[in-house]
């Protein structure tokens, strides 16, 4: 029983009790009269022949206002169950769908729709379902079926996710824009174009997202370094036959980008490609002086250009902060045979072939040396160094 009808039990109790003490003096007779006929009665007995009749005509109205209130009562715990059996598939399906069970949740998000309040939610996860198991027609259904407005932004990046996993990134790029166009520059939307962009091979506009990302801090450090190089590398292969377009690209590269090892590298041999050395050169010390690597160091013995003494000196000058670098005796030794030095470029291959720490290095050692002594005419040294370069060719 609730409070409210303790609250009326109470106020009964009350009325009764005095009722019944006024009643002790109270004396009085009603007398009805209706001819022939006559009611002789006690006030007492009045008093509680109308309240008896009080209580029996609220119960009589109560009792008719259930029964004509019965068909909408009914209706209203028929739709209150449908609605509870809706939320509860509506649950249901969210279950399954990240329990990887597609084919339930599907079904449930059917039954979750047949609420019209759930309608737009449940075909959100019947289109996740469906496309989780490549059945786009009925993702595309499902995805027609979400008509409210404030459900649109969802459904457009659900499906634009869902056209990068399918690999059709064109349509993808096509649902972002109209996102983008409604105002909204979402995080997620960033990374779904990154993904679309990557597919088409836009590295330009990968560059830009990635930067982008890297300012909100939603892309791992490693991730980040690893696209750029990637972009930065499809870049410069694209521009390989024009030099201009070339350097362009580079200077236009983030400069992390051109700090890193890998990407300068590869600048550096595009542009020995084309025969600028000057511009090779530029690139390759610039990148040593943010990191010393070994590649670049080998690169740098190919940079002369017709006037390898700039370098050689530039180069000398390194060796006092890596005296054992067998890279950087390489390099010099390719510089001297170009310069014509070739005491000096004997003495600079011998000692890396002595500090060389792997075999592609000896490898390149000895052939530098056999080249050197072929063109001073030393056929036994030079066929020595052939052999000893086919020698220490390491196959797997």
């Amino acid at each position: 029983m609730t409070i409210k009808g303790l609250i009326w039990i109470a106020a009964l109790f009350v009325i009764a009790v005095g009722l019944a003490m006024a009643g002790r003096f109270e004396q009085g007779h009603v007398i009805f009269i209706y001819t022939p006929y006559r009611v002789d009665m006690s006030l007492h007995m009045l008093v509680g022949i109308v309240l008896i009749a009080f209580i029996v005509l609220y119960v009589l109205i109560r009792l008719i206002r259930g029964i004509l209130r019965m068909p909408s009562r009914v209706s209203g715990f028929r739709a209150r169950s449908k609605a509870s059996k809706a939320q509860a598939a509506l649950r249901d399906a969210l279950g399954n769908l990240y329990a990887g069970r597609f084919s339930r949740a599907e079904k449930s998000a059917r039954a979750a729709a047949l609420l019209p309040d759930n309608r737009d939610g449940a075909g959100l996860i019947g289109a996740l379902a469906a496309h989780r198991m490549r059945e786009t027609g009925r993702r595309d259904t499902w995805l027609k079926s979400i008509t409210a407005p404030q459900w649109q932004d969802a459904k457009l990046m659900t499906l634009a996710e869902m056209q990068v996993d399918a690999h059709e990134p064109e349509a993808a790029l096509a649902a972002l824009n109209e996102l983008e166009t409604q105002g909204a520059r979402r995080l997620r939307a960033l990374q779904i174009g990154l993904r679309a962009h990557k597919e088409m091979k836009n590295w330009n506009d990968v560059l830009r997202i990635v930067k982008t990302l890297e300012k909100r801090e939603a892309i791992r450090p490693v991730a980040a370094v690893q696209l750029q190089q990637q972009a930065a590398d499809h870049l410069l292969r694209e521009r390989r036959h024009d030099g201009d377009a070339l350097l362009a690209c580079w200077q236009g590269l983030p400069a992390s980008t051109r700090a890193a090892p890998r990407t300068a590298d590869l600048a550096a041999e595009l542009l020995l490609k084309l025969d600028r050395p000057s511009d090779a050169r530029r690139i390759v010390e610039q990148a040593l002086a943010e990191q010393w690597e070994p590649r670049l160091v080998r690169r740098y013995g190919a940079c002369g250009g017709g006037d390898p003494l700039p370098l050689i000196q530039r180069a000398e000058t390194w060796q006092a902060a890596h005296p054992d670098d067998g890279d950087l005796c390489f390099a010099l030794g390719r510089l001297c045979i170009e310069q014509r030095l070739w005491g000096k470029a004997q003495s600079f291959l011998e000692s890396a072939l002595r500090l060389a720490q792997d075999d592609a290095l000896k490898v390149r050692v000895h052939r530098a040396l056999a080249r050197m002594h072929e063109a001073l005419g030393n056929t036994d040294l030079a066929n020595r160094h052939y052999r000893d370069c086919a020698m220490a060719v390491t196959l797997h």
